[in-house]
């Protein structure tokens, strides 16, 4: 693809927008134009004893065809340290190449630090550092992997489009949770949640949903979902802007990084009059993150890992059966 491909500048954008919705204060942006973003990554304590901030610059080509150029920053960062985590960055990567990567980076860097926190490592002294380590340090060049770019392969997927006019009643109604709204200037969002392994019953939660009145008055009515097929290994998903031009496909983008699976999720949008710009998509999100993190669906470094040596292995079996 070229450097400019506006598929490839659409999915950066996505995951960018997806990040700050997860990150929040965590992530900042350096410099928007030319795409160097930085998050503050800590061992999840409410008195961290490791931290470290991921500067990344995305080319044009990431990620369709080439990785983020990185930097680690941390005071109390080795040489061989540096080493290890790169090797670590590099062998996600590798195994997802043409993939968005920035969640399983921060994730397993995430990982990393806890792992740290857990052992009998007292933490950093950030005062002894001498000023021979700050050398050492300030000497690591950014990291590429060049020479192992290849084209984008995507998983499986299945996208239904279906008319909610009708309900089955033979399919058992999931429970449907509703999150805390947002309101700004006078719009205001909230999500709706429900578990969901099949299509019908994705079309029986939206069918109850729009029974409820003020649901049903939204300006808009927003919805993705994912369901895993365990038996063909691939997931059954679709979305819906209702009117809001491509929030669907951004909610569904968060869905992904965040690797939620059977689980729809709506945001109903009143609109206040007040026209909020690129602001109503970060809302959208955000609605929609804090209501997969209060039902549990968002997955712990251990299980993102576990999932990635999973999704490993399907690729191994699928060119053995290619061949």
């Amino acid at each position: 693809m070229a450097a400019n491909d506006p598929e490839t500048a659409e999915r950066q954008a996505e995951e960018i927008e997806a990040l700050s919705a997860i990150y929040g204060d965590e992530w900042c942006t350096v410099d928007k134009d030319e795409k160097i973003f930085c998050i503050k990554i800590s061992d999840c304590l409410e008195q961290p004893k490791w931290t470290l901030c991921l500067q990344v610059i995305l080319p044009p080509e990431y990620p369709t065809a080439a990785p983020p150029i990185y930097q680690l920053n941390a005071p109390w960062l080795l040489r061989q340290e540096y080493a290890e985590l790169a090797n670590n960055l590099e062998e996600i990567y590798a195994q997802n190449l043409g993939e968005s990567i920035l969640y399983l980076w921060v994730e397993k860097i995430r990982e990393i630090l806890i792992e740290k926190s857990q052992s009998s490592d007292p933490g950093p002294d950030i005062k002894t550092i001498t000023e021979e380590t700050d050398v050492e340090y300030e000497d690591v060049e950014y990291e590429d992997f060049s020479g192992v770019y290849q084209s984008f392969q995507e998983c499986p997927t299945v996208t239904l489009n279906f008319d909610l006019s009708e309900s089955q009643e033979d399919e058992e109604l999931s429970p449907v949770y509703h999150g805390n709204p947002i309101t700004d200037r006078r719009s205001t969002f909230q999500a709706h949640l429900a578990p969901v392994v099949s299509p019908k019953q994705v079309k029986n939660v939206l069918a109850e949903l729009y029974k409820n009145k003020k649901i049903a008055s939204a300006t808009h009515n927003i919805y993705a979902y994912r369901i895993y097929c365990e038996d063909k290994q691939t997931f059954l998903q679709d979305c819906e802007d209702d009117g809001e031009t491509a929030a669907g496909g951004r909610l569904l983008h968060l869905m992904q990084i965040l690797n939620v699976r059977d689980v729809l999720v709506v945001v109903s949008r009143w609109y206040g009059g007040i026209l909020l710009g690129p602001d109503r998509f970060k809302h959208i999100n955000n609605c929609a993150r804090n209501i997969l993190v209060e039902q549990n669906y968002t997955n712990s470094p251990e299980n993102l890992l576990k999932e990635m040596g999973k999704n490993k292995k399907i690729r191994k079996n699928r060119r053995k059966m290619e061949h």
